[in-house]
């Protein structure tokens, strides 16, 4: 009974999530998906509570590359790249950030987390040309299975199955399963399969 009512509830957010995906599908005619999703997410971002989570999810299954219906999308989340993938089970927090990410299942992310696409979305090469008018390289940042990422961590490279980012960490090279990291840059403290030493 409890998942047909999660059904219906699905159902009806869809309908509640139309109008927000027929203008993202228009405006992404013209000025492509990726700026299109900003302003979307920006405006669904701000609906509060359980409503707000499943409007954002029936939303983001329809425009972003994979958003699977457990996933659970808190207030003030913004996503910048269509070409993201949400599994079974994310939980993304409250004013989150999520750009190029490919986040697995069973993976948290705390509060104020910020995914954005790779360590290069800016080009800074030319110092006579401003940084807003070089072109940067995207890249796809994967947080693997049953990770846990800390409020306000900065992830711009690949986290491990089961790892664990301290909160407030910057993440700026790939970080192995299991493993924990936190500091600016992040480095790994220690493994946890291993006993914690007192």
């Amino acid at each position: 009974m409890r998942e047909l009512l999660k059904a219906v509830v699905r159902a009806l957010c869809l309908v509640v999530a139309c109008p927000a995906l027929a203008s993202y599908y228009l405006r992404s005619a013209f000025m492509g998906r990726d700026r299109a999703l900003e302003g979307s997410s920006q405006a669904l971002g701000l609906l509060p509570g359980v409503l707000g989570q499943y409007v954002r999810r029936a939303f983001c299954t329809h425009v972003l590359a994979e958003c699977h219906p457990t996933t659970c999308i808190e207030f003030g989340v913004h996503f910048s790249r269509a070409g993201a993938r949400l599994g079974q089970n994310v939980y993304i927090g409250p004013r989150s950030h999520i750009g190029l990410a490919h986040i697995g299942k069973d993976v948290l992310l705390a509060a104020g987390v910020h995914v954005p696409s790779g360590a290069n979305i800016h080009g800074t090469d030319a110092v006579d040309v401003p940084i807003r008018d070089q072109a940067g390289r995207l890249s796809v940042v994967s947080i693997g299975e049953g990770a846990w990422v800390g409020s306000t961590a900065v992830v711009m490279a690949d986290v491990g199955r089961h790892a664990i980012i301290g909160a407030g960490a910057v993440v700026t090279k790939p970080v192995p399963d299991y493993a924990i990291a936190a500091g600016v840059p992040a480095r790994v403290i220690r493994d946890r399969r291993e006993p914690a030493v007192s």
